[in-house]
């Protein structure tokens, strides 16, 4: 006589299934090297022109040495719009990590006023973009935007673990008074310590 299966015990079966599939799948993932791309249209008024990291992977907690140039042929100012995607590989699928307390996918309506909060208006911005005279607030002007090779440090951040370590591609789409100034694609892989 056959016995059927309980379903804790089914369910149970699953998980171990499906555990040791995820373990096997993240022990042939590769890291990704950084990369990046403007994905606006060619005349896109917001575009990158350098960009770079070290270390490859990211580490955090640790320093970061980055260098970007950029260019926006209009004024910047407020109702500066991002529209950020963020997605981690997880046993090789692309899955989006969601918008939880303004971490993840979200879409931030006035990035104005978010830097508003960060360094108050009348202070001086930090470094070393005080040093390069590169504003911190809106409105950012028309024309060419410089940060030589310059390090930060990457606190330790309290994020669930299931986002620390791993493969990440992001899109970011930047809007201004309801018009598309520019979209930018970023790869990166981060490692936790």
């Amino acid at each position: 006589m056959r016995r059927a299966l309980s379903p804790l015990v089914c369910l149970g079966v699953a998980a171990v299934c499906a555990r040791l599939c995820v373990a096997e799948a993240a022990r042939h993932t590769q890291l990704l090297r950084f990369s990046w791309k403007n994905c606006g249209p060619p005349d896109s008024p917001a575009v990158l022109k350098i960009l770079t990291i070290s270390p490859d992977p990211i580490v955090m907690p640790g320093d970061l040495t980055v260098e970007a140039a950029g260019r926006t042929s209009v004024m910047l100012r407020s109702m500066l719009r991002v529209n950020l995607t963020l997605e981690k590989e997880v046993a090789g699928f692309w899955v989006k990590v969601p918008c939880l307390d303004e971490i993840g996918s979200c879409v931030y309506p006035d990035v104005c006023q978010l830097l508003n909060m960060v360094v108050p208006p009348g202070q001086d911005c930090p470094e070393p973009l005080h040093t390069y005279g590169l504003p911190c607030h809106c409105p950012f002007k028309a024309g060419d935007y410089s940060l030589p090779k310059s390090d930060f440090y990457l606190p330790n951040v309290d994020l669930p673990n299931w986002l620390t370590n791993g493969n990440y591609r992001a899109q970011v789409f930047l809007s201004n008074q309801q018009k598309d100034v520019g979209c930018l694609k970023v790869s990166f892989s981060l490692q936790t310590i």
